[in-house]
This record gives C-alpha cells, sequence and structure tokens, in this order.
C-alpha cells in the first residue's frame, strides 16, 4: 500500500498565495464595482460651496421692523461668526462629540451610541455624525435603505476632504430642521425665544441643540418636561467633553427661559399693506423669489400712524354702532371702513387700513372696493369748471331744473329740499350744493370731465351722464384720494410710494423708489393741472372746512382742505382732506348695500376719523400755511354772496387767477348749453 506524499510547503504557500490573489482580486473588482456603482450618479458636493437655501422675504417698516415675512421654509442664513461657540458647542456635545477628529463617519460614536440607547430603554443619542446630517439633508433624498446609507458615507468623506469642519458646520448650523417651521438655528433663537443667535445664553443654547434628534418630541412649546430633560443631557455633555465646568452646567439647567408664545399664522402688522405689498413683490419677481430668495423689502409704512390709524377707525365705527344701536349679535351689521395716508412731500403710504379684521376678511376697502362717491367727487367738476372759465366768484341759479328723456324725467335735488337763489361757484361747493354742480356739469360738459378726472388718476369707469358730477361712479378710495392729491401737489401728478427699495439675500438693489426731490431721475414732475388751479381748488376747499360740511376739521387747528361725501341712503360716508403735509381719506359702509343710518352722512360717520387720526399725528407739529403759486394768481375783496367787488366790511378776500377777478359790481353771465346727454334719473347726492 503506496502511502501519500506530504504536500511541500513550498506547494502550500503558492496555493495560498493564489487563493489569496484570487480573493483580493474578487474583492477588489467587487469593490471597484460596488464603488463605481454606488458612486456614478452621487450629486455634486460643489454644490455646497455655492448654499443658497429658500430664505425669508421680509418687508419692513419705516423704522425697520419687520412688519411681514413670507417662505416656505423659515430660515435665515447667518455667518459662523455671528452663532455663539457655547451653541456650536451645545451641539457638536449633543450631536456628534468626535467631529473634529473624525474624517466623516465615527465608529465610536456609533457604538458609544448603541449602547448609551439601550442603557436608557429610548433614542437619546444618534450615531451619525454632523457630516452625515449635512449629507442628508442637502444631497441625498430621506429615503432609507442601506444602499442610501452607504452613498451617505461616501458623500461624507468625500466632503469632509472639500470643505473644512467651519464650513460644514455653517451648512449644518443653517440648514437644520428645529422645529415649528423652523430651518438653523438664526430662525430657531427668533420662534423658541424672540431673539437674535447672537442674544442665546446658554441655558438656551442647550434647548436647540436638544431638539435635532426629534423636533416634535422636544418641543418647549408641546413638551417642556421633555426639553428640559434634553438641556440637562446637552449640558452634562457639554461639560463631559470639556466644552464647559460642571458647576457652569448645574447653574446653566436652573436658569429660567422664556419660551415666546407658539407661534400661529400671522397677523402682522399693517395686515392689509403688507398683503398689498405681498401681491406686488409676487407680480413683478415671481412665487419663488418671493417665498424662496430671502428678499429684503423696505416699506414706507409707518407704524406709529398704522396704530393710530387703527384704533381711530376702530373707535369711529363703534361710536357708528352705538349711535345706531345696530344688533350686536348680528355680525353682519358690523360696519367697515377704510383709511389711507400718503405724506404729500415725498409720496410715502405712511397708513393703510383696509378694514376692521384682516383675519375675518382680507378685502382691501381701500383698493379693491370700488363704491359711489357722492359729494367727494364734486371737487373734480369744480376743478374741470375753473378750468373753463368759471371763477371762485361766479354765480350760478340754484333753482328747479328737470331734464326730459323720452319718457323719463329727473330732477335733481339738494339735499335739503331747498333752493337758494343766485349763489357763488364757492358757496355752492362749500355747502355742497347738488342741483347747482350738476349746472356746472352740463356747462363744462360730461365727457371733458371724465377725461379730467382721468387725467387727476382715477381709472375707474365713470358714468357718461350728469349723474357722475354728483358721484354716482364707483371710484375707489385709493384713486379718490390720489385725485385730491393733485390739488394739493401743486398741480403735478401724485405718485404714491409703498416700497421704499428692495434688495435680493446678496443686498444686491433689485429695486429703488425716490421721493421727487432724492434724485434728479424722479425730480421732473408730471403737470397734469395749471399750479394756479390746484391753489384755487385748496382754497376753495378750505371754505368748506371754515364754512361748510367739514366744519369738524377745524378742531386742528391749522389751515385744512376737504371734502365731504355721503351717498343715496346714506349707504357710504366720505371724508377726504390734506394739510400741507398729509392727505387722508377715509370711506365707511357696510359690505353688502345696506343704510348705515339716518343722517350718518360723511361729516357724521367718517369725518370723526379723519380728525381724531390727523389731531393725533399732526399734535405737537409746526402749523403750516398751503403754499401759493409764485405768479398767476391775484386776491379781491369781493361781496361772498354776488361775487361782484366789496369794499364792505362783510367782503371776504377771494383768491383767483390773474385776470379773471371781478372788475365792476355786477356779477358776470353765465353761459347755457344746450347739450344733449344721458342721465341716471334715480341718484342724487348728499353732502
Amino acid at each position: 500500500m503506496k502511502t501519500a506524499k506530504p504536500v511541500s510547503i513550498e506547494k502550500i504557500v503558492k496555493i495560498s498565495i493564489v487563493v489569496m490573489m484570487t480573493i483580493v482580486t474578487i474583492l477588489t473588482v467587487f469593490g471597484a464595482a460596488s464603488y463605481f456603482y454606488f458612486t456614478h450618479d452621487l450629486p455634486s458636493i460643489e454644490t455646497l460651496r455655492n448654499y443658497k437655501p429658500s430664505g425669508i422675504t421680509k418687508i419692513f417698516s419705516e423704522d425697520g421692523k419687520v412688519i411681514g415675512e413670507f417662505f416656505y421654509e423659515k430660515r435665515q442664513v447667518v455667518p459662523l461668526d455671528r452663532i455663539p461657540n457655547y451653541l456650536i458647542q451645545a451641539f457638536v456635545a449633543g450631536e456628534d462629540a468626535r467631529f473634529f477628529h473624525h474624517k466623516g463617519l465615527d465608529y465610536v460614536a456609533i457604538l458609544r451610541a448603541l449602547f448609551r440607547n439601550i442603557f436608557s430603554g429610548e433614542i437619546v443619542q444618534g450615531g451619525s455624525t454632523i457630516t452625515q446630517q449635512v449629507v442628508k439633508s442637502l444631497l441625498l433624498s430621506p429615503e432609507k435603505s442601506f444602499a442610501r446609507k452607504i452613498r451617505e458615507a461616501i458623500l461624507a468623506y468625500q466632503i469632509e476632504n472639500y470643505l473644512t469642519k467651519e464650513e460644514i458646520l455653517f451648512l449644518y448650523l443653517n440648514q437644520i430642521y428645529l422645529g415649528h417651521g423652523a430651518y438653523g438655528v438664526a430662525a430657531a433663537a427668533e420662534s423658541y425665544f424672540g431673539k437674535t443667535v447672537e442674544e442665546l445664553n446658554l441655558a438656551e443654547c442647550a434647548v436647540l441643540a436638544g431638539l435635532p434628534q426629534a423636533p416634535s418630541k422636544n418641543s418647549p412649546y408641546q413638551h417642556p418636561e421633555q426639553a428640559k430633560k434634553r438641556q440637562i443631557y446637552i449640558l452634562n455633555r457639554m461639560a463631559e467633553e470639556g466644552f464647559i465646568t460642571s458647576s457652569e452646567a448645574s447653574k446653566a439647567s436652573k436658569t429660567p427661559y422664556a419660551i415666546r408664545g407658539e407661534e400661529k399664522p400671522s397677523v402682522e402688522s399693517a395686515p392689509y399693506f403688507v398683503e398689498y405689498v405681498r401681491r406686488y413683490v409676487e407680480e413683478k419677481y415671481g412665487k419663488d423669489a418671493l417665498y424662496k430668495n430671502g428678499l429684503q423689502v423696505f416699506s414706507t409704512i409707518d407704524l406709529h400712524y398704522q396704530k393710530t390709524a387703527e384704533e381711530t377707525m376702530e373707535a369711529g365705527l363703534r361710536e357708528i354702532e352705538k349711535r345706531e344701536k345696530y344688533p350686536t349679535a348680528d355680525i353682519p351689521l358690523a360696519p367697515e371702513g377704510a383709511l389711507i395716508c400718503f405724506d404729500l412731500e415725498t409720496g410715502y403710504i405712511k397708513a393703510m387700513v383696509g378694514g376692521r379684521d384682516f383675519r375675518k376678511s382680507q378685502f382691501n376697502r381701500v383698493i379693491q372696493a370700488r363704491r359711489q362717491t357722492g359729494s367727494a367727487f364734486k371737487p373734480i367738476v369744480y376743478a374741470s369748471a375753473l378750468d373753463n372759465g368759471f371763477t371762485p366768484s361766479s354765480v350760478i341759479v340754484d333753482s328747479p331744473i328737470v331734464f326730459e328723456w323720452g319718457d323719463k324725467k329727473w330732477k335733481p335735488k339738494n339735499f335739503e329740499g331747498k333752493f337758494s337763489g343766485p349763489i357763488t361757484l364757492r358757496n355752492a361747493l362749500t355747502h355742497s350744493v347738488n342741483v347747482v354742480t350738476v349746472k356746472i356739469a352740463r356747462e363744462v360738459g360730461t365727457d371733458y370731465i371724465k377725461s379730467y378726472a382721468q387725467k387727476l388718476g382715477i381709472s375707474s369707469p365713470l358714468h357718461n351722464d350728469l349723474s357722475m358730477a354728483l358721484g354716482s361712479s364707483s371710484i375707489s378710495l385709493y384713486e379718490l384720494t390720489k385725485a385730491y392729491s393733485v390739488f394739493a401737489n401743486q398741480g403735478n401728478l401724485f405718485k404714491p410710494i409703498f416700497i421704499k427699495r428692495i434688495l435680493d439675500r446678496d443686498g444686491n438693489l433689485l429695486e429703488e423708489n425716490l421721493p421727487p426731490f432724492y434724485s434728479e431721475a424722479s425730480s421732473k414732475e408730471e403737470q397734469i393741472i395749471a399750479p394756479q388751479t390746484a391753489f384755487l381748488m385748496t382754497y376753495l376747499l378750505e371754505g368748506v372746512v371754515k364754512q361748510g360740511t367739514g366744519w369738524r376739521a377745524r378742531s386742528l387747528g391749522r389751515p385744512v382742505a376737504a371734502k365731504t361725501g355721503t351717498t343715496d341712503q346714506f349707504m357710504d360716508a366720505w371724508f377726504i382732506g390734506y394739510t400741507p403735509e398729509l392727505i387722508t381719506g377715509v370711506w365707511v359702509g357696510f359690505d353688502e348695500e345696506r343704510s348705515l343710518g339716518e343722517n350718518e352722512t360723511g361729516a357724521q360717520a367718517a369725518s370723526p376719523i379723519w380728525v381724531a387720526f390727523m389731531s393725533k399725528i399732526l399734535k405737537d407739529k409746526p402749523v403750516k400755511d398751503f403754499p401759493a403759486p409764485q405768479e398767476g394768481i391775484e386776491f379781491i375783496k369781493i361781496d361772498p354772496k354776488t361775487g361782484q367787488l366789496s369794499l364792505e366790511k362783510d367782503g371776504i378776500l377771494e383768491c383767483f387767477r390773474e385776470g379773471t377777478g371781478p372788475t365792476q359790481r355786477e356779477p358776470s353771465p353765465i353761459k347755457t348749453s344746450t347739450d344733449f346727454f344721458k342721465y341716471d334719473f334715480n341718484f342724487s347726492a348728499k353732502p
């Protein structure tokens, strides 16, 4: 029997080498194939250097306060040097203690987290590094799979070789979700504590650092006890890692912190104005720019003016409710109001009240509501008359007149149902005489008045009949106030400004709107009507305050030009008035067609709101006179009843365009017109 030859050591070595080489080759090929498989479609890490996440578009008031925010993700990107060291250390201690020592993966931390979680009975520590969390948040989808974890590890290693530790921390601290819509530490600091990130103390830093593992579970809003538990854990970890002492940790754990009330859908300061700005930005720059690009919108709204406007509006409406005894349980019976205030020097919108409660109705009654204006339209008729041969002393006969059209008749009426006989144009406007206004409109022509109104900035459709003179057309408060602004602006086109400038997230200027006197480009104002006509209208409207329906405004103790307006059945009450500094328009009424109540006129319902607002705004400000044109104006003493020259003590000093004043003691005859026109036979205006 033959015995087997023993295998030589040399042969064993050769076989072993072959086997090992085969295994190495297989592993190398498998590894290369796997690496190619997992890396062939990896996202580029180069995009991390141009980190521009979705940001918050902020709207600022004139004094720099945030009055509105728009975003998909509430995030404020802040540089690392603005983030307190305590906050950085708290996140590192709680999330990745060996962050500054590993290259993207920390196997020691993975094992440590496993044992801690087993012994605690709950997940108190994660195994992912900060770098892996950056990968998960910025480069990969949130799917949970073995393949994604491998890709995550590869990208984490690549990032560690591409970015510095500080750059990784910058990405992490600005990107991480910390609950309740807050992304990044800056947004979280504001949401939870109402502070900037720089203002956080150690106790607050530890609260934020306890959120990443489970933002909802550890929310100080919803689970304050769990949030406190996590805070103490973070402080202890900071002490263990040598970032703070044990005594500092103990002291911080006992430091009280005030959690800001949980944020609800926000109703900003000046909500109707903010919504007006939002619509403009979205229309001009697009939805993504508004909600993602972190724009900075600097507006003109003055929060002192705005608060005063809201308070006086609410007080005025409550006074009407009290006076008319509306049923308080019947919510639809609540009257609404609107107010707009422009600075005449700059064009800035200083206050905008679009209604009583933005939460109940976002309908902006300053911009969107078009209502009949009643006698508030009359100044446009009278201004057009001044440009067609009429003067303040022109005499028109206030007497009954009937217009016939087919089988229909229209007999315009005065508010009190009485007629005054011959009356000057001044007195007709002062006392808001309907019949005289209609006769003037007939003489001037409805087409001319319509084009005149459009020239002043009114874009709403206007009736092409004589009822237009009494305010039968529906116009927005914004339009009508802007039209009056031409009178106050010495005949120049008035261009309201509601946004001063818009910057992108990097501070680059996207848009700037300067007042006329700030730049040569905007200083060339467009002359709409003659400055002499504008001043005459101001002078006449001062008379409405001194002797007419605008009498309440006399309480300001300064020059005021104004006009009231009331529509049929007291459905709409208006008061638009201006001083040399400001112009403010007020409207009061119901959203539906409903009477405010008997005798709730512009003088009774709207002017008290205007007076209360302007009194508070102009308090302690110097009294100014309306500026007169340097030429083309003359003052002549006349008889206020006849419009003739007067040397008597009861004469008044009237203003005329140079060369148009009376030269004799007899009034000039008024021209008549035989034009044909259509009529709204059911309309008559009230003062």
